[in-house]
């Protein structure tokens, strides 16, 4: 499996002519925006940032992010935007698995359209309580909406609209259910069509 059918990156959805999938992502980033505000976070940690589009559009924020992935190759990418961006963001590759609390950790950790395509999204998890600082923001395709919404363009049919790559399976209360186990949700968001969740790091009983 290549890293674009690993990823489910079929297309550039943050560079797209399609107006629809244009006022989508509109509606994804204006609720990242808000939720990120929430947070007062001043630096941050994308996991699995892809093509660093969040990391950029929050670095220029003057927030100061750093992004991961395990796709060295989609990196170069990422690097080359914020270069033209205007913004520094350190990059590497490093898969979710391997991150490390002592290097990795941040005030504020993203996992945008990451969990879906993970073998492990339990382990991942337990990777991500490790890493916050204590805020969490994750979001997922919401489901079955997002396999309706392929099938009701044509797209994977013979998959029943599930796209490749995406390997899990989350209801906008099974997403919320399986955030639970390791953090406290502090509001849940739903642009269509994914599920997106701020999260606080649960405190320890006393």
């Amino acid at each position: 499996m290549n890293a674009a059918e690993a990823g489910g990156n079929v297309y550039d959805k943050y560079g797209t002519s399609n107006p629809i999938a244009r006022r989508l992502m509109a509606g994804f980033m204006g609720q990242l925006d808000e939720l990120v505000e929430r947070t007062g976070a001043r630096e941050a940690h994308e996991v699995g940032c892809g093509e660093g589009e969040l990391a950029i559009r929050l670095a220029r924020r003057g927030i100061r992010m750093r992004g991961t992935d395990a796709f060295p190759q989609v990196l170069e990418e990422a690097r080359n935007r914020a270069d033209a961006a205007g913004v520094e963001i350190d990059f590497e590759a490093v898969p979710v698995e391997e991150l490390d609390p002592a290097r990795h950790a941040a005030e504020l950790v993203l996992c945008c359209e990451v969990l879906e395509h993970l073998d492990d999204p339990e382990r991942a998890l337990d990777v991500l309580a490790s890493l916050a600082r204590p805020w969490v923001l994750a979001s997922v395709p919401r489901e079955p909406l997002w396999r309706a919404l392929n099938l009701a363009r044509f797209s994977y049919v013979g998959e029943l609209g599930n796209t490749p790559g995406h390997l899990n399976h989350w209801s906008r209360s099974d997403f919320v259910r399986f955030l639970t186990r390791r953090f406290e949700v502090i509001e849940v968001r739903s642009p269509t069509p994914w599920t997106m969740v701020l999260c606080r790091l649960q405190s320890p009983p006393s």
